[in-house]
């Protein structure tokens, strides 16, 4: 359900529009974070942007791959998935 703040804001000249310092302070929103941009209909809604496994949605352990986060345990379960038995990596120097 959304949940109107009362508050009003005008689009500038060069397309932006300013989030005011209380919503930024309770939704967790800082300086330089990045958001997300999702259209419902004739809606406009932001979300904080918080990369997640393509997979499992899981925010722990993640990878970067083709320009896609993927969780490693994602990977291990693929690999079982797929026949392969992985093995862990050494932090062992010889």
């Amino acid at each position: 359900m959304m949940k109107s703040t009362g508050i009003v804001r005008r689009v500038d000249e060069l397309g932006r529009v300013v989030i005011p310092m209380e919503l930024r302070r309770t939704l967790g929103i800082g300086e330089k974070d990045a958001l997300e941009i999702y259209v419902d209909g004739e809606r406009i809604m932001l979300k904080k942007y918080e990369p997640a496994c393509i997979f499992s949605g899981s925010m722990d352990d993640l990878i970067h791959y083709n320009g896609k986060m993927v969780s490693k345990a994602a990977i291990a379960e693929l690999a079982a998935a797929a026949g392969y038995q992985l093995m862990k990596k050494s932090n062992q120097t010889a």
